[in-house]
């Protein structure tokens, strides 16, 4: 027979642990509001124990003399169960807001510090829902839910307290209605949490998609292809609908149940209660008494099935959110690192070899030195490891074997933090935020000035078509600058570079948008930014890396030729391969001019991207 499968606890330790740390960072609000709702619980006792006396004692005697001071007792005390009640919910309401900002920024923080890695095996979508979603469940513990539950316990033991006075073989038949009444909800609870968990998951996996639809919807509209991201994301809704529908149900099952154990209350009441009249044992007041705190504890218990079930869902997002918290941060790795200054620049890796997928290598025994201030160009076919290599000098990734090191030092014993603030990075996709053209620019330099905007600028041939806007540097480029022009997105990402002035620097493709004018245009401001540092240039165009100091062509993950441009050329390898399809029209003006030469046409296969692997390598 197959195993069943264990029990799920109400919630995970960490949970626990995290529930316990916040309750005890709001404890000062909580106790306050601990406070306020044992005095409005105990305002409330005042108009039903009234209930009785006012029957017998009042009524029944005549005793008009006496309504006007009970009716005056009564609106105090009602007016302090609504001053305490209101006051309760501005002080624990904006405690309960505060939590959660707190939570968010916290979740924030940690999703940031994040190695490079969780990024490409997660959606962004479900991160944006563990940060934003997840942490409003805390409200029910920090906020009126958890003060909520304590005050409907308090009022609850103090009504039974009443109610075993006034009559205690009546109480234990409704203490054994209610007994019933939490053994259903407990039930209740334990096919509940799951769902509020698995409702989480959905939530997250459908914003993912959303995020991911509406972020590619050119490419979606290129390709016609609305109606089945319409069916993938209806798919999800209905799932997420499904799960909503289920808890519904549950809880429409948790409240009629509460309406049933009222009933049967009410009935048990009629009968013993009338027969107790009718014996003389009670007076009406007495009835009238005992109906009213009856009230008094079955509405707490049914409000208590409510929030536990809140309670329930504030704990399932606070697993989701452990499960963010528990992934080591980069800062967490930085620990046992050592601090890093200024660093010459000098890169050299030593039999590095890296895989995303277990079995594939991206990278084999691969080693190279880049000498301080120099330029060192990586070419070969797509999925050669070209764009890997230049991840793992970033740190972006960390080889399986064999070492990358920064001036001599092993680059995972030093701080990144200290090693990246001396990188400068031009990829094929430049990502620009929603902002203005010159906060893009200066995004690695928050406190430059515009004059040193606008210089970095003109170096970088920007600064013409930045003025040919309205709005010139206060132009908003839109998110992912879409306002702009691949190549004016480009331009504007070397120009940032230009601005952070790094001692390391990375162009990935960093022309591939540009046309053959606007790339000549932009070869003087790369070469002035490349000048005094250490760069890496993944290039197609092999006409922008003839400069480099030192071509690596790299094939499969190895590197089956190095040198300079001449060299490469004169030995007739891949290099020379490469360079003959490339301009095999031109080539014949290049090396031999005034001769009419013409390379045999050559088609060098490109193989795709491994699985796994950034689709740039």
């Amino acid at each position: 027979m197959p195993q069943k499968a264990p029990k799920k606890a109400f919630a995970s330790p960490d949970a626990w642990a995290e529930a316990g740390a916040l309750v005890r960072a709001h404890r000062k609000g909580l106790m306050l509001g601990m406070v306020l709702m044992l005095i409005s619980r105990l305002a409330g006792m005042v108009l039903p124990w009234m209930s009785g006396y006012v029957i017998d004692d009042v009524i029944g005697p005549g005793r008009t003399d006496l309504l006007v001071p009970l009716a005056l007792g009564a609106a105090a005390a009602t007016l302090v169960q609504s001053g305490t009640g209101f006051a309760l919910s501005q002080v624990l309401g904006v405690a309960a807001q505060r939590a959660i900002t707190e939570m968010r920024k916290r979740v924030q923080r940690h999703v940031t510090r994040l190695p490079v890695g969780y990024f490409d095996s997660t959606k962004t979508g479900e991160l944006i829902s563990r940060v934003m979603t997840d942490a409003e469940g805390i409200r029910n513990l920090v906020g009126t839910g958890l003060a909520q539950l304590v005050g409907g316990f308090i009022t609850a033991t103090i009504g039974m307290g009443v109610l075993f006075y006034l009559n205690w073989r009546l109480t234990s038949l409704t203490l054994v209605v209610l007994v019933l009444f939490g053994v259903l909800m407990a039930k209740a609870f334990s096919i509940l949490r799951p769902l509020f968990r698995e409702r989480g998951k959905i939530n997250a996996e459908v914003t993912g998609r959303l995020g991911e639809t509406l972020g590619g919807v050119r490419v979606i509209k290129a390709y016609s292809v609305e109606k089945r991201e319409q069916l993938v994301f209806a798919k999800g809704a209905h799932r997420l609908l499904r799960n909503v529908a289920s808890t519904v149900t549950g809880v429409s099952a948790t409240t009629a149940a509460g309406s049933l154990v009222i009933g049967l209350i009410g009935a048990l009441i009629i009968v013993m209660g009338g027969r107790a009249i009718i014996a003389g044992v009670w007076t009406v007041g007495d009835l009238l008494r005992y109906l009213v705190f009856t009230s008094v504890v079955v509405a707490p218990v049914v409000q208590i099935a409510s929030i536990g079930t809140q309670i329930s869902e504030a704990f399932a997002g606070l697993d989701r959110i452990r499960e963010i918290l528990g992934t080591p941060t980069e800062v967490d790795e930085d620990a046992a690192r050592v601090p890093i200054n200024q660093i010459r620049g000098e890169i050299r890796l030593e039999k590095v070899t890296f895989s995303y997928t277990n079995g594939v290598p991206v990278l084999r025994d691969v080693s190279l030195t880049a000498p301080s201030g120099s330029t060192t160009a990586l070419v070969g076919s797509s999925g050669s490891g070209k764009s890997t290599l230049v991840s793992l000098v970033m740190a972006f990734n960390r080889p399986q074997a064999g070492r990358v090191l920064v001036d001599g030092r092993d680059l995972s014993t030093v701080k990144l933090a200290d090693f990246r603030r001396q990188l400068g990075v031009v990829l094929q996709e430049n990502f620009l935020f929603d902002g203005s053209v010159a906060s893009n620019i200066g995004f690695a330099r928050r406190h430059a000035t515009r004059a040193e905007i606008e210089k970095v600028s003109r170096v970088a041939h920007c600064d013409e078509f930045i003025r040919g806007f309205p709005d010139g540097y206060d132009t908003i480029v839109g998110e992912r600058g879409v306002k702009l022009s691949g190549g004016q997105r480009q331009r504007v990402a070397i120009a940032r570079a230009i601005l952070a002035d790094p001692r390391l620097l990375i162009l990935d493709e960093a022309t591939s948008s540009l046309d053959s004018e606007s790339e000549a245009m932009i070869q003087d401001g790369l070469r002035a930014l490349r000048r005094g540092r250490t760069t890496f240039v993944i290039a197609h165009r092999l006409s922008t890396i003839q400069s480099a100091d030192q071509i690596i062509v790299l094939e499969h993950g190895e590197i089956v030729e190095r040198g300079t441009h001449a060299d490469l050329l004169a030995s007739g390898g891949r290099y020379r391969e490469l360079y003959n399809t490339q301009y095999r029209f031109e080539q014949d003006r290049f090396i031999n001019p005034g001769e009419d030469f013409t390379p045999e046409p050559e088609q060098v296969e490109m193989p795709k991207a491994r699985r796994g692997s950034p689709t740039s390598v």
